[in-house]
């Protein structure tokens, strides 16, 4: 259930982020998920959509810099203490998490964690021994 992340490099000036997005956009490709990071030369722009070898072989020919990264993303109950509840399940685990966006689903009273963990399939043991739900990339692209 691990899920395959786009990472798009893009120079840290104004303007840079929107040469992806409408190149997804005209593709007919939804965002499900994004999180941008910056350094004083570039940023880092991550990306959950469906057809991602087609995002990224778009993106590719445009000139851009992209990665696919394995993540796993996590449905929690979207109260106080839901984060908490997963970072005691993965508390003697032994993973890092080496970053981690989230998103609402205020419909569904649900949140969605992301996250990208030194140790993806440890992780994953140590959430599902715990009750979490752990979700597959249709799920998410389904949402």
């Amino acid at each position: 259930m691990k899920l395959q992340q786009i990472s798009v490099f893009l120079a840290n000036q104004p303007g840079a982020l929107m040469e992806p997005c409408r190149l997804l956009s005209e593709a007919g490709i939804d965002i499900r998920a994004l999180c941008l990071a910056d350094t004083q030369q570039f940023g880092i722009l991550r990306l959950i959509v469906p057809e991602r070898e087609r995002a990224e072989r778009i993106l590719a020919e445009a000139g851009l810099a992209t990665r696919a990264t394995e993540v796993l993303a996590v449905e929690i109950p979207d109260h106080p203490g839901g984060l908490t509840d997963v970072l005691a399940a993965l508390h003697d685990s032994g993973v890092s998490i080496e970053y981690m966006y989230a998103f609402a689903e205020g419909r569904a009273g649900k949140a969605v964690l992301i996250f990208r963990f030194d140790r993806p399939d440890a992780a994953m043991a140590a959430l599902q021994a715990a009750g979490i739900n752990v979700l597959a990339e249709v799920d998410i692209c389904a949402r």
